[in-house]
């Protein structure tokens, strides 16, 4: 009778744990998965957490509603329920963001069914243990091991499942993990129930366990599926990485690579945004020998580099590898960049950007960064004033920086506040610019520089777009994306991410 009462004690702390591991998954699964479809991460993990935390109140405070008898019968139902919804939370969110349904939405009341469901969980369990603790022992091997399994699942997912699975397969097998409790507790308990009771939970359990299995057997092409409405043409790669969803597509000449579901680029026209991004200071330098290039991991800034030969050194810090191995050994892509990457001038290092100039010793005649628009707060340091103070300190007196600064017509405010914050940096000159690239549309530039840097040389290199006699041209402003008094942005106050959140959201 001791060790009967000692294994249901084990199954239910067991079940405990794997609650806490699954409750914090589903909420890090729904904030990630809105972030990559919607941006801006701040909202949508402060959205999660928030509805979250007050949804597993109002679970709480009904779990007093529950009856005792039989209560088993009822947790194993929302266990069951439970298991249902947040394994089906991604791939749910994935047709809403493929077929234009209102992702926003769908995912606050995803987050609340689930918070509620979670949010029953520790009182049920808590009386269902009543027999075998006494009520200080129980809230304390209750709540302790919650928040154990809540921590394991924090250091797992960025880890481990997102980088393995992705956040569509880690949704569906913490599903058939949750579905684990309820099958132990129903094999377990199973003389506790009723026999028509008992039956409706098995069949239950069945249905359950069918979905989840097949949705995971067929995440591949629901993926592609999904994949083929999101995005126009034909996917001819997909990868889901520690730092980001990467999606290449091919129409006839036409690729185009998706970082996040936004487009990097297409190669009908890249060659206008990278030449616009490289060229015209390199004229104004004249000599320079040593680049860096902050990001640019496909390797089309590095082409548009190799092609002066006085170049000794391109340093490439890009944070995602997988970015620049398919760059240097997709068919696509090689071909686009001309194996830029793979040449002995160029150096690749997988590093955060920030952390690289802040610990790099070397000096730079030009850096270019070609980083993704800050449309989020990790983002938005790399648009800092203390970011581009680091960045100065890494420039001779002759050195200048090139920075992409999204666009002046779509992000106005945005692109003003990058310049002033250049300025604001210790840069004697800014030199603001745009240009049309059409998948894109109006895009924008800054160059910064300590000397002057406007004296500009001839062009030695052969180009499609840029030409130093039509340099002027990229130089003016209509009044309708002029300059406004725009804020700096420093990492206390990310003034651009406002901006660029507020410029963008009408468009999107």
């Amino acid at each position: 009778m001791v060790n009967k009462s000692i294994r249901e004690s084990h199954i239910l702390l067991f079940s405990i744990f794997v609650a806490g591991l699954c409750s914090i998954i589903y909420e890090l699964l729904i904030a990630t998965t809105g972030a990559y479809f919607l941006g801006d991460s701040i909202t949508q993990f402060s959205l999660t957490i928030g509805v979250y935390m007050a949804a597993m109140g109002v679970g709480s405070y009904f779990s007093r509603f529950v009856p005792d008898k039989p209560l088993l019968v009822y947790f194993i139902g929302f266990e069951l329920a439970l298991a249902l919804l947040g394994g089906l939370s991604v791939p749910l969110l994935y047709f809403c963001y493929a077929f234009g349904l209102p992702l926003q939405a769908i995912s606050i009341l995803l987050t609340t069914l689930i918070g509620i469901l979670i949010g029953l969980e520790i009182p049920l369990l808590s009386r269902l243990m009543e027999k075998h603790y006494a009520l200080k022992a129980n809230l304390a091997n209750v709540l302790s091991i919650d928040y154990f399994g809540a921590l394991l699942a924090t250091l797992l997912f960025p880890f481990l499942f997102l980088p393995w699975l992705g956040v569509f397969k880690t949704a569906l097998s913490f599903g058939l993990m949750n579905l684990s409790i309820a099958l132990l507790l129903l094999w377990y308990f199973i003389d506790h129930i009723s026999a028509n009771r008992r039956k409706v939970l098995r069949l239950t359990l069945v249905l359950v366990c069918s979905v989840l299995v097949l949705c995971l057997f067929a995440s591949k092409q629901l993926t592609h599926l999904w994949q083929s409405q999101i995005y126009d043409d034909r996917v001819v790669h997909s990868e889901q990485t520690p730092y980001q969803q990467i999606v290449l597509t091919r129409h006839k000449d036409d690729i185009r690579l998706y970082l996040n579901g936004g487009l990097q680029f297409s190669s009908i026209d890249e060659y206008r945004y990278h030449e616009a991004l490289i060229h015209p200071a390199m004229v104004r330098h004249g000599n320079a020998k040593r680049i860096l290039i902050l990001g640019g991991g496909d390797g089309l800034a590095a082409r548009e580099l190799l092609k002066y030969p006085q170049i000794e050194s391109i340093t490439l810090v890009d944070l995602d590898p997988a970015v620049a191995r398919l760059a240097q050994t997709n068919h696509n892509l090689t071909t686009l960049n001309k194996h830029s990457l793979s040449d002995p001038k160029v150096t690749v290092i997988h590093q955060d950007a920030y952390v690289f100039i802040e610990q790099s010793e070397q000096l730079f005649d030009i850096i270019f960064i070609d980083l993704p628009d800050p449309k989020a707060i990790n983002l938005a340091r790399l648009y800092s004033q203390q970011f581009y103070q680091l960045v100065k300190t890494r420039l001779p007196n002759n050195g200048i920086v090139v920075t992409q600064a999204t666009s002046p017509f779509f992000a106005k405010h945005a692109f003003w506040s990058i310049n002033n914050t250049l300025s604001a940096a210790g840069f004697a000159h800014t030199l603001p610019y745009h240009l049309n690239v059409p998948s894109f549309g109006e895009w924008g530039f800054v160059m910064a520089c300590n000397l002057m840097c406007s004296n500009q040389q001839v062009l030695p290199v052969k180009t499609r777009f840029y030409r130093p006699e039509n340099d002027a041209q990229l130089f003016i402003f209509t009044p309708d994306i002029s300059a406004n008094n725009e804020k700096v942005s420093t990492l206390d106050e990310p003034n651009v991410l406002h901006y660029y959140l507020q410029g963008w959201k009408y468009w999107n």
